[in-house]
């Protein structure tokens, strides 16, 4: 069987993609991607239209989508994150339709329950061999982890690969498995590596940012969970990375070897793993090279997709064996309500990803955030979209004290007991406004321009125009 064609405009013409169905694509080479420009632009040559787009991410490289949808090209978006470029013209009602966001672990569990059915999934691959097994780990464009792309492939009637890096049959090490692809593509390039994965990331230097990363790996530390088999996640934003650094002197000081980290995988997990604090690492992306690097040779990190990392739909997933997450806020509520789909305004500028996902499946599922960005505060009486539900929710990290979630009196206790400043979130907001004053409420527009989906399939909130 012959699956190697000569141009993706003939393995587009072999998936019979038509009017009205739905395409597929995968973010992991993030602001370096090609290949879904690539592909719109071939897909509109045709005169096809009508199409939706599902995307487990878009990026502001992805800016030339906003052409097809005028155009009528695309009529339909689904995504789990959407970057604030493309977030300002969706705001703005570009589409017709809302945008339909989802979670890291709500999407592949609707793709494979039928909800979201995929027509033609199109897998940006950074290796493959001409019967379409694939890695994202070798090549000039590695990305590492392909863990968004697993459910694509699995559920979309036409799977077509694309990558720069075609090597013999069969290709050793692959993540995607050749029975699972119709067609592959070879081109000049699928990305650019200087947008796909960053060189290192970095802890902050940041005054503000470094007592809240010290007051998180305390909270942590008095929480009860930090013991021999700990699990911990946490993001690729400074303050994020240096309350891991944090942790890591307090594992090795008391001598403690956590079982593993989860998520998107950053070179500073990586020092941890090998630095003894855990076992092993399951990686559902990559952020950076050493990431990339570690995944391709250290046997104790892990690729995973998207549905074992979070799927609720999943007979298990590993958010429900994580100890404890440190996530991120733009606004949170007084009920603890997060968003991280808007900014203040209620312009778009991302999205859930992993956040509700890990923040429902976690023993301790903690927000750091400074108490304002842009004197505008980060407490509020009511978010602009509920992302994630206050009920997920444990405690607040700021530089301005530590509010504990009312649900969890054990957790305050503890807090107040080892003299961190615990303060309650209604007097955080009091504090914070003295300082920036109250902020105007925006007045709603009158049309939703995106529904949010919450991890279990249910509509979570709706985002007004700007």
């Amino acid at each position: 069987m012959k699956k190697l064609v000569n141009s993706l405009r003939e393995a587009i013409a072999l998936s019979g993609l038509k009017d009205g169905m739905t395409v597929s694509f995968h973010h992991h080479l993030r602001n370096g991607d090609y290949v879904l420009n690539m592909v719109m632009n071939e897909i509109a040559a045709f005169g096809i239209r009508d199409l939706t787009v599902n995307a487990s991410s878009l990026f502001d490289v992805h800016a030339p989508l906003i052409r097809h949808i005028e155009k009528g090209v695309v009529t339909g978006v689904a995504a789990d994150y959407i970057a604030a470029g493309l977030g300002r013209a969706f705001s703005a009602g570009v589409l017709e339709k809302p945008v339909e966001f989802r979670t890291h672990g709500g999407r592949p569990g609707d793709i494979a329950l039928g909800r979201t059915p995929i027509d033609v999934a199109f897998i940006a691959a950074p290796s493959a061999d001409p019967m379409g097994n694939c890695s994202g780990k070798y090549g000039k464009s590695a990305c590492g982890s392909l863990g968004y792309a697993f459910a694509d492939a699995m559920y979309a009637k036409k799977v077509v690969v694309i990558t720069d890096n075609l090597v013999p049959y069969p290709l050793q090490d692959w993540s995607i498995a050749e029975n699972y692809v119709d067609y592959v593509v070879e081109v000049d390039a699928i990305g650019d590596p200087k947008g796909i994965v960053s060189g290192t990331t970095q802890i902050t230097r940041d005054p503000v940012g470094l007592v809240m990363a010290s007051h998180a790996a305390k909270v942590i530390e008095a929480s009860g969970l930090l013991k021999d088999g700990f699990s911990f996640q946490t993001g690729a934003g400074g303050a994020s990375l240096a309350a891991a650094k944090f942790l890591k002197e307090i594992m090795l000081k008391k001598q403690i070897q956590g079982s593993f980290g989860l998520g998107g995988i950053t070179g500073y997990m990586v020092d941890m793993l090998r630095e003894g604090c855990f076992r092993s690492l399951l990686d559902v992306q990559c952020f950076d090279l050493k990431a990339v690097e570690s995944l391709r040779n250290d046997p104790r990190h892990q690729e995973i997709s998207a549905m074992q990392y979070a799927s609720p739909s999943a007979k298990s997933a590993v958010v429900d064996s994580l100890d404890v997450v440190i996530l991120g806020a733009t606004e949170i509520d007084t009920q603890f309500n997060v968003n991280v789909h808007t900014d203040s305004n209620g312009y778009i500028m991302g999205g859930s990803g992993g956040h509700s996902d890990t923040a429902a499946g976690a023993k301790l599922s903690m927000i750091i955030a400074p108490m304002f960005r842009a004197r505008m505060p980060i407490v509020t009486d009511h978010v602009t979209c509920i992302s994630t539900p206050g009920k997920d929710i444990d405690v607040l990290v700021t530089q301005g004290g530590i509010a504990v979630n009312p649900k969890n009196v054990e957790l305050k206790k503890r807090l107040l007991d080892a003299k961190l400043p615990v303060i309650d979130i209604h007097e955080l907001k009091e504090k914070t406004e003295r300082i920036t004053g109250a902020p105007a409420k925006r007045a709603k527009g009158a049309r939703v321009v995106a529904k949010v989906i919450g991890r279990e399939g249910q509509l979570q909130d709706e985002i007004y125009g700007v």
